[in-house]
């Protein structure tokens, strides 16, 4: 057993350590799945982000779909990387350096110009800008730190276009500089605001070229952290995965311990019984050793008393030889004088069990006599008592009647006129209510054409937002057009002045629609378009069943919610109607007379609260305070006995309703519980002796010795008949 204690112990010990090891591991796991979820969370969005500004900056480098796009792929060059994407540009600077290179920071680097001057003819739309990345590669570094150059890093030299070009930390330190620049220079701010020798120019206006530097650089940082990301979403779903593992193999463990633990256990408890079980009957051998050795040492005392009473015995026997002789004749004598007496003891018993009998049943009836007299003394003299009050109450009710009788006829004048104006305020309240009623469906109506006029103005806020929409795009359109025009070397006016009088944008649309159905049909340019367009398309419609599943169970939901709510308006109102009609009958019943009924404080039935409005016979309260505890209970009761005719149970329990209520009415409230005994069976706990006389069966608690309590119960129909007898 102590063996199995220590090993219990250590299987225990083991076991603890498993729950705590496995506890630690579980908050491990929660720790590292949060954290698994919140870096998940992050990539996505991540990723959104670096999309969108994917997407952004392939169109501000022009790589969207167009003529000049199918030339490059026709010369396998849309894979090139241009200017923008190569350089890198100091903090602060990038407006700067958008100003100055412009349309050629979506210019197209390659190694050598020569080979594509001859099919630039090739390309009859669009702008198209090429940087030879071996020009001037032999060119030195700018180390001077007031030149643009000196913000730039880049793999290629950047002289032949940024040249001659400084650069200023204010406009009143460039305008400084301005006048010591030569024909060919100039110098451009932090803000992007660049000064010639003669010139000037400002953009502000956004399109979408602007931005492409910080852009590109904050999407090198997505990359950069997109694969942080991806590195670290792979060691924490690693640490997940071995932390499920080894929380598995901890449970494992735990399993085994706790099997090897209840064995233990089980052992132990069987030794320990088989140890009581010895111990048990090692006492009882020990007590029975040491009860045969007693009995061995009384046993020699007693034959050691023996033979000498032995002795004596012996002398005493002679003599009582001769004495039984005289004995045998007194027996025979003796003999005859029992069988005498035995006869007269059975007729004397007899006799004994009949007068018995009898005064069993006389001490009976008495003592059924002597709790009918008492009952009968306490009856008259309640009986008295009450007789006494109704005689006090006699004579004050016959003086009161005496004074009364005088007032009665003004009294009456009075009535009927108060008759008369409650008439007038009833018609007043029912013309103010019909008022009321009809002011609520104005309110109502105009309510509705408020939401109408409400929505109205939504829709026109909304049609209002997407011609501003549009306009904006036009907008933007239009200066783009502009600057394209501006960098084609062409000039707005003088376009406008040689295009010719039939010219129409249709027609012109149409041709164009027509050329790029040509290049079309030439065969697919971008192969991974299809591709998304397919996985798009799939989302689409996965999305789309969603939604329309989505809808359907909101329907679904919404119409149970309105069938709920239906039916439990008629329902509510089903059982309220029930309720108040049981109120109003239960009420008159306990109290003798008034009237109580439920009233509903709202007009929802939903949300509504109900209001129990009583009046007692005799008293004109305006709140429920203003009734006593009794005159409350009984409310309560009729309330509840009310609600409880609508569905009522097998049985009911009552626990000291009666104890606040006066002599009368435990009279009418045991009425009405003996009544609606026939359909339920109550259980009530009381101390009233009133209330106690309506029951059929008795249960009390008693204790005829300090500190030992006994059930007492009693048939009232039994001990009835048993009183009768």
């Amino acid at each position: 057993m102590a063996e199995l204690e220590a090993e219990a112990q250590r299987q225990q010990g083991l076991l603890h350590q498993s729950q705590q090891q496995i506890a630690e591991q579980r908050e491990q796991n929660i720790g590292t799945s949060a954290q698994l979820d919140e870096a998940r969370g992050r990539q996505q969005s991540l990723r959104g982000r670096h999309a969108s500004l994917e997407a952004l900056q392939q169109a501000a480098l022009g790589k969207r779909e167009g003529a000049v796009t199918q030339w490059l792929q026709q010369r396998q060059l849309d894979r090139v990387p241009r200017l923008a994407e190569g350089i890198e540009v100091e903090r602060g600077w990038e407006r700067a350096v958008e100003c100055v290179l412009g349309l050629n920071l979506e210019a197209v680097c390659v190694n050598d110009l020569d080979p594509l001057t001859g099919v630039l003819d090739e390309l009859q739309h669009g702008a198209l800008v090429l940087f030879d990345t071996n020009h001037g590669a032999g060119s030195p570094a700018s180390d001077d730190p007031t030149a643009l150059l000196s913000k730039i890093q880049a793999p290629w030299s950047l002289q032949p276009l940024l040249a001659g070009v400084y650069c200023a930390e204010s406009l009143n330190e460039a305008l400084a500089v301005r006048g010591r620049l030569a024909a060919h220079e100039s110098v451009i701010t932090r803000d992007g605001i660049w000064l010639g020798s003669g010139w000037l120019r400002v953009v502000r206006d956004p399109d979408e070229r602007a931005g492409v530097l910080q852009r590109e650089h904050e999407i090198k940082q997505l990359a950069i952290e997109l694969g942080e990301l991806s590195l670290q979403v792979e060691a924490l779903q690693e640490r997940l995965d071995t932390g499920r593992e080894a929380l598995h193999n901890l449970e494992v463990e735990r399993d085994s311990a706790q099997a090897a633990h209840n064995q233990a256990n089980h052992t132990h408890a069987v030794l320990r019984a088989d140890l009581s079980a010895r111990q048990a009957r090692l006492e009882q051998v020990h007590t029975r050793r040491a009860r045969l050795q007693a009995d061995l040492e009384e046993a020699r005392a007693q034959v050691e008393h023996d033979n000498e009473e032995l002795i004596g015995a012996r002398g005493r026997l002679e003599l009582a030889l001769q004495r039984m002789q005289e004995l045998a004749q007194q027996r025979e004598r003796l003999a005859q004088q029992r069988d005498e007496l035995r006869a007269r003891l059975d007729t004397a018993r007899t006799q004994a069990r009949i007068d018995r009998d009898a005064a069993h049943a006389i001490a009976l009836r008495t003592e059924t006599l002597r709790t009918e007299l008492t009952s009968t003394q306490q009856g008259l003299e309640r009986m008295q008592a009450q007789l006494d009050q109704l005689t006090a109450r006699r004579a004050e009710i016959l003086t009161v009647l005496a004074e009364g009788e005088a007032p009665i006829e003004q009294m009456g004048l009075e009535l009927e006129g108060l008759l008369g104006k409650r008439m007038e305020v009833e018609a007043e309240l029912a013309a103010a209510r019909a008022k009321l009623e009809e002011i609520d469906h104005r309110m109502r109506e105009l309510e509705s054409e408020r939401n109408a006029a409400e929505q109205r103005v939504l829709d026109i806020r909304a049609e209002l937002e997407q011609v501003r929409i549009g306009w904006q795009e036009l907008k933007v359109r239009r200066q783009t057009l502009q600057e394209q025009v501006a960098e084609s070397g062409y000039e707005l006016p003088a376009l406008l002045q040689e295009m010719p009088d039939e010219a129409e944008e249709g027609l012109w649309a149409e041709r164009v629609d027509e050329m790029e159905r040509r290049i079309q049909r030439l065969g697919p340019i971008n192969l991974a378009a299809i591709e998304e367009f397919e996985q798009q398309s799939e989302r689409k419609t996965y999305l789309d069943a969603q939604y329309t599943d989505l809808t359907q169970a909101l329907e679904t939901l919404e119409n149970a919610i309105r069938k709920i709510d239906r039916e439990t308006r008629t329902r509510f109102k089903e059982t309220f109607d029930k309720v108040n009609a049981g109120v109003q009958a239960m009420f008159p019943r306990l109290f003798g007379g008034g009237h109580a009924y439920l009233e509903l404080t709202g007009e929802d039935l939903l949300e509504t609260g109900v209001t129990v409005m009583a009046r007692p016979p005799g008293k004109r309260n305006s709140t429920i305070h203003l009734l006593s505890g009794g005159e409350k209970a009984l409310t309560a009761v009729a309330l509840v006995f009310a609600i409880f005719e609508l569905n009522p149970a097998p049985f009911c329990m009552l626990d000291e309703v009666d104890a606040p209520l006066d002599e009368a009415n435990v009279g009418r409230f045991s009425q009405l519980v003996k009544d609606m005994s026939s359909r339920t069976q109550f259980i009530f706990i009381t101390h009233n002796k009133a209330t106690m006389e309506i029951a059929e069966h008795l249960t009390g608690v008693t204790m005829n010795e300090p500190g030992v309590s006994r059930l007492v119960a009693v048939d009232v129909d039994e001990a009835v008949q048993l009183a009768a007898m």
